[in-house]
């Protein structure tokens, strides 16, 4: 698996969206992408509860511990690696977490357009 390069939405060096819990389809802490990233594991989100409780609604339990796979679940503030898709699902129904540009990868545009993105910015 080769990975894309690290750049973000801004055309700058993509940050560390999340080490505590370790993020990304790489689990590096960035939400670095690859050809084989089918779920494009690129947008760099702070998760909410109401986002939380949305995602296990539509079948992406993220707060649910599963110590099989070493993942201790999501809560409110957790920096997450999200789909992009799912991201743009969230935003459509009205309950898109923020979201950090820097640490949002820039293969996201493909599927999300900057605007939209830019809606859910953490302030800088």
């Amino acid at each position: 698996m080769e990975m894309d390069k690290s750049i973000n939405v801004l055309g700058e060096d993509l940050a560390v969206c999340g080490t505590d819990p370790k993020t990304g389809f790489f689990r590096d802490g960035h939400c670095n992408t690859c050809a084989a990233d089918q779920g494009s594991h690129t947008v760099c989100a702070v998760m909410t509860d109401e986002f939380l409780a949305y995602s296990k609604y539509v079948g992406n339990d993220l707060s649910t511990p599963r110590p099989e796979f070493g993942f201790a679940g999501l809560k409110a503030g957790d920096p997450w690696c999200l789909c992009a898709s799912r991201f743009l699902q969230a935003h459509d129904e009205g309950c898109a977490p923020r979201v950090n540009l820097a640490a949002t990868h820039k293969r996201a545009l493909e599927i999300v357009p900057l605007g939209v993105l830019s809606e859910h910015a953490l302030p800088a």
